[in-house]
């Protein structure tokens, strides 16, 4: 809902989540490097405007961009046809792809990679189509109601046998654009649609099935940039190859103070709107020329894709006033230091740093915790995926210092998360597959393409164009293996969401009153048959303890006020002198008589009252009436009138 509250409420998780990231950058610039950063003013300033405009963007996806795609999936499934909604998710999936930034400047590195061999046009037409068939097979499988891990272990198995076809230029560049093509705007929709369908068609539950769709989105691009690599390098001649000159980005030595020109300042944002526009285009084409049918608080949608404009835009003017370079300059500055626990130490906190700060993360944590009912909590889930972040990317660095092939590290990754995958509980299963494509979003991806290319270029007998690309592909994989550990250890500690919690409480009340019930069943024979009757209600013995010469007396009164039966013991009792003397008065003959009236609560009080009057106990007679309530009756006859 749009309102101050909940924006402040987002600014201040928003600053939260900004600490990490300013206590590794002060740390590693104060206490390794020893040098205070010039611009640091700037840098400070713009960690405040990524603040505020993290915010602005969470407060955007939960007004605008959540709602919109939660109701398309809706219609389309109550409109029961599948081929539009496969339609749709295609083209979710290859718009949105095709207008992200991140993606065409990784094309553009692969031209240079190939020398030309390699289009960067046709790769981003690619890398769309794959996204956009991921989309398609994911909603496939959310209405066809199939696991999910058969799919994924399925399209390992072609990524790794793919990898020993692929040129060595390629295998890393594909594992890293299974990363970067879920963009900050795209994973919030397509988790949307999902949850949607999962939501809407019968049989399906949205933690199991909802999820699902950003993992698929991740793994088909390395699956087909491997292919189109292999045809490129068997096929293409190579004398008609134009030579592209190698463009490897020099590391910057100081971090340069942000350039405030308007111009810079409007295409950043026009950059931002084209990522935007093509999926409000598909929205707006689906709900009114598809479904025929207005969105639903429409003043209030298209604010939110405002705000979602906004705030991604003020976020990376942040990130680029003095972070960005920021972070190569330290990445160039630690490799000079003869310690490579710096460098690993450094890459842990900087994964760590960043992916608790990834607007992605935070926005499908939030909506993991709503679909689970509060079992999965958002927070911690955020702290588990930022630790696999953290490891991978540590690995990879590892992996660029020591040298070797990057395919072994990553099947021997996939090999665990299948072993996993059959060990974690079934609804953590495609959470934790997509917190692999959530991580490489606006934040992760420069940071850690920096990292790589500055460690590549500064560390002898590394190419950087071979050896710079897969620490995005270690910090998609390493997730899905925290993530998972996460479910098991939330099962194994026996951590309920909110409506088990209040199942369990009604479950508890149920048994109570059962109990409850039980003690007040009675078990009655009819009189003049063979037959019994489960009575359920309460039963009450009233005694009346009087002398034997009343005894006819209390008989007809009791009986005339609706007692059924009676059990007559006999006797004997002293009054408060006698017990004074009770020795001589231990063996004397009964005089008095315990007359005991089983009878249903109602009658009690008439009973009592009747035998009282009769016998004006409560006046000159002799005698002590009272009662009790009865548990567990059995064997008691009555007459069927009675019942």
């Amino acid at each position: 809902m749009l309102s101050i509250a909940s924006f402040i409420t987002l600014l201040k998780e928003s600053f939260r989540d900004l600490l990490p990231i300013i206590m590794v950058i002060i740390f590693f610039q104060l206490a390794i490097i020893q040098t205070v950063p010039a611009n640091w003013l700037s840098t400070a300033i713009g960690l405040a405007i990524v603040g505020v405009g993290l915010a602005v963007f969470l407060l955007g996806l939960e007004v605008g961009v959540f709602p919109v795609g939660e109701g398309l999936a809706t219609d389309f499934a109550k409109k029961g046809s599948t081929f539009w909604i496969v339609l749709f998710a295609f083209m979710v999936g290859f718009g949105t792809t095709i207008a992200e930034p991140a993606l065409l400047v990784i094309a553009n590195k692969a031209a240079s990679i190939s020398s030309g061999r390699i289009d960067a046009t046709i790769l981003r037409l690619v890398v769309a189509f794959s996204v956009g068939l991921a989309i398609v097979v994911g909603v496939w499988r959310i209405i066809k109601g199939h696991a999910i891990h058969y799919y994924i272990i399925a399209g390992y198995i072609l990524v790794i046998s793919a990898t020993f076809f692929s040129p060595k230029e390629i295998v890393g560049l594909a594992f890293d654009l299974g990363g970067v093509t879920t963009s900050t705007v795209t994973v919030p929709l397509v988790a949307a649609l999902g949850i949607g369908l999962a939501s809407t068609i019968k049989g399906r539950n949205p933690i199991l099935d909802g999820f699902g769709l950003i993992a698929f989105a991740s793994l088909t691009p390395m699956i087909f940039v491997q292919f189109y690599g292999i045809f490129v390098y068997q096929f293409v001649d190579v004398s008609k190859v134009i030579p592209v000159a190698l463009e490897v980005p020099a590391v910057a030595e100081a971090a340069l103070a942000y350039d405030f020109s308007i111009v810079k300042l409007l295409k950043g944002l026009a950059s931002i709107v084209m990522d935007v526009v093509p999926i409000l285009a598909v929205i707006l084409f689906f709900q009114y020329a598809i479904l025929k049918k207005h969105i639903d608080n429409l003043k209030e949608v298209l604010i939110g894709f405002g705000l979602v404009i906004l705030g991604l835009n003020a976020f990376i003017v942040g990130l680029e006033m003095g972070l960005f370079s920021l972070g190569e300059t330290m990445a160039y500055e630690l490799t000079q230091y003869d310690n490579n626990i710096i460098i690993y130490s450094f890459a842990f906190a900087i994964g760590f740093s960043t992916t608790m700060a990834e607007p992605s993360l935070t926005a499908i944590a939030r909506k993991a915790k709503e679909i689970s009912d509060g079992k999965i909590n958002d927070f911690i889930l955020r702290l588990f995926v930022a630790l696999g972040v953290a490891i991978g990317i540590s690995l990879g660095a590892y992996r660029i210092v020591v040298g070797g092939d990057i395919v072994y590290y990553i099947m021997a990754g996939y090999i665990f998360v299948i072993v996993l995958t059959f060990m974690a509980p079934k609804y953590i299963i495609p959470i934790a597959y997509d917190s692999g494509g959530v991580t490489t979003s606006t934040v992760t991806v420069p940071l850690v393409a920096a990292l790589g290319l500055g460690l590549a270029t500064n560390i002898s007998g590394r190419d950087p164009l071979i050896d710079g690309f897969g620490l995005i592909a270690f910090a998609s994989l390493f997730p899905m293996l925290t993530v998972m550990v996460y479910g098991i250890a939330i099962e194994s500690m026996g951590i309920k969401g909110e409506h088990e919690l209040q199942e369990i409480k009604l479950d508890e009340l149920r048994h109570a009153l059962e109990d409850a019930n039980d003690m007040g069943l009675s078990t009655v024979n009819i009189h003049g048959t063979d037959r019994r009757h489960s009575y359920r209600v309460q039963f009450v013995a009233v005694h009346l303890i009087i002398p034997t010469e009343r005894e006819e007396s209390a008989l007809l009164s009791a009986k005339d006020a609706g007692a059924r039966g009676v059990t007559i013991m006999h006797a004997h009792g002293m009054g408060l002198e006698q017990m004074d003397n009770f020795y001589n008065r231990l063996h004397s003959e009964a005089t008095d008589l315990n007359m005991m009236f089983i009878t249903p609560a109602s009658k009690v009080n008439g009973i009592i009252k009747k035998i009282m009057h009769d016998l004006d106990i409560t006046g000159n007679g002799a005698g002590i009436a009272y009662s009790y309530p009865i548990t567990h009756l059995k064997g008691l006859t009555l007459k069927l009138s009675d019942l």
